[in-house]
């Protein structure tokens, strides 16, 4: 959460984030169904009625008038494209999902400033807020390049699916991507295929720095994932898991540099084995080891979660 919170305040910006709010709760409860819980219970551990849950788990799910995307995306996105558009002809071309939650979503677009209204009844008139949407393109596309080097490739429907940009705007990304030779383009039978060989973000890069952020939040998360499904219990021959280290250390100790040096030499360590590694003549492989570190400093008297 606090990841998200300064991505989405940094440079001054502010982002919106109900789209994200929204995601987690669809995700966390399709995870707490996979567990075996049943709806009720889902509802009571949100601490909301069984009615006001199933209203927002349907407002949220996919549109009845465009598959494969929530109401909530779907909505936003015809917006965008119509530039304004009155409510009755917002309730027509979605005249297939339910009515009441069909305005419950435009009263949340509104309330979190993504759509700008205007009049009253179903003469009132919907725009897009352009300026509370835009976002750092360069920033974005790092963020797509991230996504299809993680997932080895995906087809454009992947892409969209993972990566919720506009499909103009993701088009134009990836383009660039492309152009850059960051990401090829294929085709497998009727499917555009993206791939990715490499990804690499410079220390010094003044943008895509958010990605890279992300991008270590996934090889952490997923290293942890992979340990608690396997053995709980560690061992000198793991390749799954991890470790921490905490030094306590004064302004004058003699090991002081070393430990604060940790950082920027297994950077340079692990910089210089993947750079053998691509130089190899061998093919790559189907295994992809993923390994992360990261290192804080911080006061003696400053809790270690700030």
């Amino acid at each position: 959460m606090v990841l998200i919170a300064q991505l989405a305040t940094s440079g001054g910006r502010r982002a919106p984030l109900a789209d994200v709010a929204n995601q987690v709760f669809l995700n966390l409860v399709h995870e707490l169904q996979a567990e075996g819980l049943g709806n009720k219970l889902i509802a009571d551990m949100f601490g909301v009625s069984l009615r006001t849950y199933y209203d927002r788990v349907r407002r949220l799910s996919e549109s009845a008038t465009m598959r494969g995307r929530s109401l909530w995306e779907a909505l936003l996105s015809h917006i965008r494209q119509q530039g304004t558009a009155t409510r009755a002809q917002v309730l027509q071309r979605f005249r297939y999902d339910d009515d009441a939650t069909v305005r419950s979503v435009l009263r949340d677009l509104a309330t979190t400033g993504l759509i700008e209204v205007h009049g009253k009844g179903d003469a009132t008139r919907y725009t897009a807020n352009e300026a509370a949407l835009a976002s750092d393109p360069s920033a974005s596309e790092s963020l797509v390049w991230v996504a299809i080097y993680n997932a080895r490739s995906l087809t454009a429907t992947e892409l969209a699916e993972r990566v919720r940009l506009p499909a103009d705007v993701l088009e134009a990304l990836v383009a660039g991507l492309i152009a850059a030779g960051q990401v090829e383009r294929s085709v497998s039978g009727t499917d555009v295929v993206y791939s990715s060989e490499q990804c690499v973000i410079g220390f010094d890069s003044a943008i895509g720095w958010e990605a890279a952020l992300f991008d270590h939040y996934q090889a952490l998360v997923g290293a942890m994932c992979a340990k608690l499904q396997g053995s709980a219990r560690g061992s000198a021959t793991d390749t799954i898991g991890g470790s921490t280290y905490a030094f306590d250390i004064s302004d004058d100790h003699p090991l002081r540099d070393d430990v604060l040096g940790l950082l920027a030499r297994f950077r340079t360590e692990l910089g210089a084995l993947r750079a053998k590694v691509e130089a190899s003549a061998v093919s790559t492989g189907d295994t992809r080891v993923v390994f992360y570190l990261g290192q804080n400093v911080h006061a003696a008297d400053t809790p270690s979660s700030e």
